[in-house]
């Protein structure tokens, strides 16, 4: 029984993803890192759907798009994400960023010390106010 494997240049893709993905977790995390490793994945994802249509499903591109598909779950499932797709932007936990805004709520004015841009009420000489001759 022989088995197929997916083409040189996925698995190439694939490992290359996955080392950046690693040094990326040490520098900012390992949501950043998985964020930015699936969104590579998922462009190769696109790439190797394009070609299997193109060349026909007795090619090696339905294994490639099959590899691809199985490295973007066990990123998902490392990170903690449900689903398919891209993460995007304003999915990431929105409930927990919006419960944490009631509490700030009441330092809506958060410019309020900006209004004099540092002078203490136009009192200071040289001002080019109505003053002396």
């Amino acid at each position: 029984m022989a088995t197929r494997m997916a083409s040189d240049e996925v698995t190439d893709g694939i490992a290359a993803i996955e080392m950046h993905r690693q040094g990326t977790e040490k520098e900012s995390g390992l949501a950043a890192a998985c964020s930015e490793a699936l969104r590579k994945l998922h462009e190769l994802l696109e790439q190797e759907k394009a070609a299997l249509q193109e060349h026909g499903p007795d090619t090696v591109f339905a294994l490639n798009v099959e590899v691809v598909a199985n490295e973007i779950r066990r990123v998902q499932a490392m990170s903690g994400i449900k689903g398919q797709g891209p993460m995007h932007k304003n999915d990431a936990r929105p409930r927990e960023r919006q419960a944490a805004r009631p509490e700030k709520s009441h330092n809506v004015p958060r410019n309020r010390g900006r209004r004099t841009m540092g002078r203490t009420g136009g009192r200071s000489g040289g001002g080019g106010g109505s003053g002396g001759r």
